[in-house]
């Protein structure tokens, strides 16, 4: 997460091989639709996700009262069958589900904990898109993680606030909720008077209603995992400027935080320009950042195109982190959870980085730091023991160890080759550890075998840096 710092800031292929099989006989030489599996089997979320389907495109109409805390909403999620359907299911937390169609037809409905099941009125076709309509709405629920973090749905002073890391959307929204499963959104929203709502991507029409209500549309073209998927409802003042020629950046922080956020805000074209210089050109439509009140929200987080970050945590180095997520983690995403590594590692990373070039202090200090650090010991990066594992030290910190050792066994011509080749490879996709040791493999041209044994996958601390 990105930086939860409280020790704290090929995947598709990965999903369908975990799917449900096939069509069974119906007695009479034809095949009938099977129900898709009820999740993907991840090795921390085993039910998260859904199989039988890709999902291409949601796109959400909204509606929140900040006073009575409710939401609702409708999805229309568009999807690909690849397999023969009978049933399938969607991630959904707590919400009242009202109705169902499956292309304009009324769907069953049934919920078991947050497996909401549809079953069309006639099956899907193996390759078939199709269109589920879900009507839904009630009082969004926070969910605490496994290491306490709260994410979800979260109440705010004059608002909400939506994350979704690493299973929160589904208290919003239903769907696909894995990250093995990424599609575009459209997302419409409409609020009372005197509030706002931000969510991800270009801002695409803003109107208010004949009744005083906002209602603001918000397309995010480029594929997004659900869980970076946000939506900030409350008063905001807004700063917009031009990022790399063309991007456009639009920053908001509550007012209470404004003046003290105003000036780093200033600052992230001029972060992304260094950063895409490095890792290569800036993957998305559109940039920014939110900033809130400390006791709004407890961490940063890399919603994609728009990080969300309490004042607390918005200093230059958690910015850089964040943004630099937006390349790994956000464009290129992790194919399980287990592989969240990949996304923090180069995000610390990038702090490292930056660090060394704008402030006197070389990433082998930074190196040096960490290595020092025996809470970066506890586990190795690729193979946190439990999800309240997922956002500790060594998936931050040894994780950037890898990184630098890569960099010292290849040079940093190759190395810097990987940081601008890796996210390029995998753009809007997912990836595993395993893609990532064989492309650094591939770009150094050499076997690095014994540098993962004991960076990556190691239990013990080497006796020296």
């Amino acid at each position: 997460m990105s930086t939860r710092r409280r020790v704290r800031s090929g995947a598709l292929a990965f999903a369908l091989a975990l799917l449900v099989a096939g069509c069974t006989g119906d007695g009479s030489g034809g095949v009938k639709g099977t129900p898709g599996a009820a999740g993907l089997r991840d090795p921390y979320f085993p039910k998260l996700g859904n199989g039988g389907y890709d999902v291409g495109h949601y796109a959400l109409t909204l509606a929140y009262d900040p006073a009575t805390g409710r939401l609702d909403g409708r999805a229309e999620i568009t999807a690909k069958a690849t397999q023969d359907l009978s049933a399938f299911n969607l991630d959904l937390a707590g919400l009242t589900v009202s109705e169902a169609t499956v292309d304009g037809a009324p769907a069953a409905v049934n919920r078991a904990g947050n497996e909401l099941t549809l079953r069309p009125r006639e099956d899907i076709d193996d390759g078939a898109e199709f269109r589920a309509v879900v009507t839904y709405g009630g009082v969004p629920q926070t969910l605490t993680d496994a290491d306490g973090s709260k994410e979800g749905w979260l109440k705010t002073a004059d608002g909400a606030l939506a994350l979704g890391q690493p299973t929160g959307s589904m208290a919003w929204f239903p769907g696909n909720h894995h990250p093995a499963d990424k599609a575009a959104y459209d997302i419409t929203v409409t609020v009372p008077a005197g509030v706002r709502a931000l969510s991800n991507g270009v801002l695409t029409s803003e109107k208010k209603t004949a009744d005083g209500h906002t209602t603001s549309v918000w397309h995010t073209a480029e594929p997004m995992a659900g869980y970076l998927a946000t939506l900030a409802i409350g008063r905001y003042d807004t700063s917009t400027a031009t990022a790399l020629g063309k991007v456009p950046v639009l920053t908001a922080a509550d007012p209470t935080v404004a003046p003290q956020s105003a000036a780093l805000r200033a600052r992230l074209p001029e972060i992304l320009e260094w950063e895409t210089e490095n890792f290569g050109p800036y993957p998305f439509a559109a940039a920014g950042a939110i900033v809130e009140r400390p006791g709004d929200v407890g961490y940063a987080l890399e919603t994609q195109t728009r990080p969300v970050f309490p004042l607390s945590s918005f200093d230059t180095p958690t910015l850089v982190h964040e943004l630099a997520h937006q390349w790994y983690g956000d464009s290129v995403s992790p194919a399980s959870w287990k592989d969240i590594w990949l996304n923090e590692s180069f995000a610390t990373y990038a702090e490292w980085l930056y660090a060394e070039d704008f402030e006197n202090t070389p990433a082998q200090k930074s190196f040096e730091k960490a290595f020092a650090d025996e809470d970066a010991w506890a586990f190795p990066p690729a193979d946190p023991p439990a999800a309240e594992d997922l956002f500790g030290t060594p998936v931050y910190q040894r994780g950037a160890m890898v990184l630098h050792k890569v960099r010292q066994a290849v040079g940093d011509d190759a190395f810097y080759e990987i940081l601008a080749g890796w996210p390029a490879k995998h753009r809007y996709g997912n990836a595993t550890t395993e893609d990532f040791t064989a492309y650094v493999e591939s770009v150094a041209g050499e076997d690095l075998q014994e540098l993962w044994d004991v960076w990556l996958y190691g239990d013990e601390k080497p006796a020296r840096p």
